[in-house]
C-alpha cells in the first residue's frame, strides 16, 4: 500500500526515453495530488468495470464498452501522472477522444451522437488552448518538465505573456471541468450509460480540469488574476449549477447539474488560495467523488428497475429495492453534509475556509446557499426516491438489480460514512500531502467530527434545516417550463448551437465554391496559389538576379526544347482528343529524352512507360467518352494561357534562380555519403525514397492503394435504373 508512504511525504518519480530529439520523455511523478486522483481513478473505476458488466450484460457491444473504458482509464491516469508536459497534452487529448466514444456508444441514436460531437468539439477545443499555453510556459521557465518548475521555484508574477497564458490555461481547464460558459456540455452528456456518466462525468473527467488547476497553482503565486479569475469563474459556476439542479426532474441531469456546481467549489477553493480552503477542496473532492459516483450508479439501477428517470413519477422503491435504497440513503446523507459522514467534513471545511478568506462576505453566503441547495436534492434522491410512500403509481414489475450492479454504489455509501468516522486513519494523511502539493502552505489536516459549538458547526445545522425546508415547498416538483427555457434560448448553449449551424452553412459555401466539380478550376486555383506563394518572396527580397546566358546549351538541346513547345502548342489548339493525347506524348517523350541527357536514366525509362501507358489507357477509353466539346470562349482561353504561362515561367524562373543561388545542403551530403556505405545502393533517389524515407514511401503506397480500391468499386458499380 502506498497511502503511509504517500502520507509520509515521500514522491515516487519514473522515466522513461520517447522522443529525445523532440524533448518528450514519459516521465511520471506520483505525490500526493497524482496519488489522490489515481486512487479516485483505479478505485472507483473498480466498481464502474463491474457495474458495467451487469448494466450492460447480453449486450453484443460489451467488449468495446470495456476497450473504450479501459483506453479511457488509462488516458486519465497518464493526465494525473505525467510530468512531461507533451506527454501531459497526450494523455489529456486521449481522454476527449475517450469521452467521445463511451459517450457516443448509443451511436444509432441522433441525441446521444450530438452530446457525443458536442462534448469532443467543445473539451477539444481546449486542449488546443491549454497546448500553447503549456508551450508559452515551458518557454519561460527553460523546462518542458512540472517537477523542474516547482523544483526551480519558478513563477510566471513577471512573465510578459502571463495574461495570454492565463486565458489559455483557463480555457483548457474549464472548458474540460464544464465551467460557466462551457458547461453545458455535461448535462447533454447524460445521454451515455450510466457507467459512463458515473466514471467519466462525477468521479475523473471532469475533474481532470480541477487537477490541471491545483498542479499549476504554485506557479501562479502572486498573481492576482489567477485568483481573481478563479474565484469568479468557480463562483458563478457553483451558484449556476445549483440553482439549474431545482429545475430539473430527469435524475442524471439533477445529477449534472450538482456536479457542475461541485466542481464550481473546487475550483473556487483553489482561487481563495488560503491554506484552510486547499485543504477543504481536496477533502471535498475527495468526498463528491465517492457520493456522486454512488448517486450516479443509483439513478442507473432506478432507470433500470422503473424505466424511468423522471423523479416526479418515482417515490416508494425502498420495499422493492432494500440494496439500492440503502446505498442511495448513504451516499445522499453524505451530498447533504449530515454528521458522521465524510460529506460533513468536507461542508465544515468549506464553510470554515470561506469565513477566513478573502470576500468572505461574499463567498460564505454562497457556499451555504448552495449548500441548502444540494441538501434538499439529497433529500428527493434518498427520501422521495426510495422512502415517501408511492400513493400514484404502483411498480408491479419493479425489482433489486443484480448484486454487480448495486454493491458498487452500496461499497461507496459505507466508504463515505467509514471515512467521515475514522478520518485520520484512513483519509487525513494523503489528503494532506494532496493540499501541499497544491501549496506548500497548506498544513496538515486536522479532520475531527467534532470541533465544538462554533460558527461553522451552527451554519451546518442550518444548512440541513433550510434544506429540508426548501424539499417541502417545493413540493411536487413541477417543472417550470419557461424557466428551463432561458438557458436554451439565451445562455452559452443556445451561443454554441448559433455558432455551429453558422460554421456549417460558411463550410457549405467554401465547399461550393472550392469544389466546383471541374478539373480545370481546381487546377487553376493550384497554380495561382503557387504562383503568389513563390513570387511573394521572390518580389519582397528582390531575388532578381539570375544568369539567362545561352553559353554551354548544345544545337540538339535547342531543336528538342522547340519540339517540346510545338507539341504542347498543338495539344491546345487540337479539336480531336486522339490527336491532343497523341501530339501530348510527344511533349512526354521530349521530357524523357530530357531526363536521359541529363543522367537520371531511371527517371527517363518511368517517364517513357508512364507516356505510353497514358497514350493507350487513353486511346482504349475514347470510345466511352462524350463527344468533344467546343473550345472555350476566347476570354476564357486568354484567361488560361496567361495563367498557363505565368505558372511555367515562375517555374523556370526558380530553377534558373536555383542554379544562380546553389543551397549547401546537410542532407545532400548525408545522402550521398551514406546511400551506398549504409544502404547498399548506387542509386541515390532509389535509396532516399526506399529506405530513407521509407515510411514516407509507404504512406503513399498506401494512399494510391486505397485510391485504387475506390476507382475499383467504381468500376465494378452496377445501379439499377431507379438509382441512376
Amino acid at each position: 500500500m502506498k497511502v503511509p508512504w504517500i502520507a509520509a511525504g515521500n514522491i515516487s518519480f519514473e522515466s522513461y526515453k520517447w522522443a529525445e530529439a523532440l524533448n518528450i520523455s514519459l516521465q511520471f511523478n506520483l505525490d500526493g495530488l497524482s496519488f489522490l486522483f489515481s486512487l479516485l481513478i483505479s478505485g472507483i473505476g473498480v466498481f464502474v468495470v463491474i457495474y458495467g458488466g451487469s448494466y450492460l450484460s447480453g449486450d453484443k457491444d460489451l467488449p468495446k464498452f470495456y476497450s473504450y473504458l479501459f483506453l479511457f482509464m488509462g488516458s486519465m491516469l497518464g493526465v494525473v501522472l505525467s510530468d512531461n508536459i507533451f506527454a501531459l497534452f497526450i494523455f489529456w487529448e486521449l481522454t476527449s477522444l475517450s469521452s467521445y466514444l463511451l459517450i457516443g456508444f448509443r451511436y444509432n441514436y441522433e441525441s446521444t451522437r450530438k452530446a457525443a460531437l458536442q462534448a469532443l468539439l467543445v473539451t477539444g477545443t481546449g486542449g488546443l488552448a491549454l497546448m500553447a499555453g503549456l508551450i508559452l510556459i515551458s518557454s519561460a521557465a527553460g523546462s518542458a518538465n512540472i517537477s523542474v518548475w516547482m523544483e526551480s521555484g519558478f513563477t510566471l508574477a513577471d512573465s510578459k505573456h502571463l495574461h495570454l497564458i492565463l486565458v489559455l490555461i483557463l480555457l483548457g481547464a474549464f472548458t474540460k471541468s464544464a465551467q460557466f460558459p462551457f458547461h453545458f456540455w455535461l448535462p447533454n452528456a447524460m445521454v451515455a450509460p450510466t457507467p459512463v456518466s458515473a466514471y467519466l462525468h462525477s468521479a475523473t473527467m471532469v475533474k481532470a480540469g480541477v487537477y490541471l488547476i491545483a498542479r499549476l497553482n504554485p506557479i501562479w503565486m502572486g498573481t492576482t488574476e489567477w485568483s481573481t479569475a478563479l474565484v469568479i469563474g468557480g463562483g458563478i459556476t457553483m451558484l449556476t449549477g445549483a440553482v439549474w439542479a431545482l429545475f430539473q426532474s430527469d435524475l442524471k441531469k439533477i445529477l449534472a447539474y450538482t456536479t457542475i456546481s461541485a466542481l464550481g467549489i473546487m475550483i473556487l477553493m483553489v482561487g481563495t488560495g488560503t491554506p484552510k480552503a486547499i485543504q477543504a477542496g481536496m477533502v471535498f473532492l475527495f468526498a463528491h467523488a465517492l457520493y456522486k459516483g454512488g448517486l450516479f450508479l443509483v439513478a442507473g439501477n432506478v432507470t433500470h428497475s422503473t424505466g424511468t428517470r423522471d423523479v416526479t413519477f418515482i417515490s416508494g422503491l425502498f420495499r422493492k429495492m432494500p440494496f439500492t435504497g440503502t446505498a442511495a440513503a448513504l451516499t445522499s446523507l453524505s451530498m447533504a453534509g449530515f454528521p458522521l459522514f465524510i460529506g460533513f467534513l468536507g461542508k465544515e471545511l468549506l464553510y470554515e475556509a470561506a469565513l477566513s478568506g478573502w470576500l468572505s462576505f461574499l463567498i460564505t453566503p454562497a457556499i451555504v446557499f448552495t449548500g441548502v441547495i444540494f441538501a434538499s436534492i439529497a433529500l428527493l434522491l434518498g427520501w422521495r426516491v426510495f422512502f415517501m410512500k408511492n400513493t400514484e403509481l404502483v411498480y408491479e414489475k419493479v425489482h433489486e438489480v443484480s448484486t454487480g450492479m448495486y454493491i458498487g454504489p452500496l461499497l461507496l455509501g459505507v466508504a463515505g460514512l467509514l471515512t467521515g468516522l475514522l478520518p485520520g486513519m484512513s483519509v487525513e494523511g494523503f489528503l494532506s500531502r494532496a493540499s501541499y502539493s497544491v501549496s506548500e502552505a497548506a498544513g496538515l489536516l486536522d479532520m475531527h467530527l467534532w470541533h465544538g459549538f462554533n460558527i461553522v458547526l451552527l451554519l451546518s445545522m442550518l444548512t440541513l434545516l433550510m434544506g429540508w425546508l426548501l424539499y417541502i415547498f417545493s413540493g411536487k416538483r413541477d417543472i417550470d417550463k419557461y424557466i428551463l427555457a432561458i438557458p436554451e434560448r439565451y445562455g452559452p448553449e443556445a451561443v454554441y448551437e448559433s455558432s455551429w449551424k453558422k460554421l456549417l452553412h460558411v463550410a457549405d459555401l467554401l465547399i461550393r465554391f472550392i469544389q466546383s466539380g471541374y478539373l480545370r478550376f481546381y487546377i487553376m486555383t493550384i497554380l495561382i496559389t503557387l504562383i503568389v506563394l513563390i513570387l511573394f518572396p521572390v518580389f519582397y527580397y528582390q531575388l532578381f538576379n539570375v544568369n539567362l546566358s545561352l553559353e554551354g546549351v548544345e544545337s540538339y538541346e535547342f531543336i528538342l526544347g522547340a519540339l517540346v513547345f510545338i507539341s504542347i502548342f498543338f495539344t491546345v489548339r487540337a479539336v480531336s482528343r486522339l490527336a491532343a493525347i497523341a501530339i501530348l506524348g510527344v511533349a512526354g517523350y521530349g521530357i524523357a529524352i530530357f531526363f536521359a541527357i541529363y543522367g537520371a536514366p531511371d527517371l527517363s525509362m518511368t517517364q517513357f512507360l508512364v507516356e505510353t501507358l497514358t497514350v493507350v489507357i487513353f486511346v482504349f477509353v475514347l470510345y466511352k467518352l462524350p463527344g468533344y466539346l467546343k473550345l472555350s470562349p476566347g476570354i476564357h482561353r486568354l484567361r488560361d494561357s496567361i495563367i498557363a504561362v505565368t505558372g511555367g515561367g515562375t517555374i523556370a524562373f526558380v530553377m534558373l534562380l536555383i542554379t544562380n543561388y546553389p543551397l549547401v545542403s546537410e542532407l545532400k551530403l548525408f545522402f550521398s555519403e551514406n546511400s551506398y556505405l549504409v544502404a547498399k545502393g548506387r542509386n541515390i533517389v532509389n535509396v532516399i525514397l526506399v529506405d530513407f524515407r521509407a515510411l514516407d514511401t509507404l504512406g503513399e503506397i498506401t494512399v494510391l492503394g486505397i485510391a485504387a480500391i475506390g476507382v475499383f468499386a467504381m468500376m465494378k458499380l452496377r445501379l439499377s435504373k431507379k438509382e441512376k
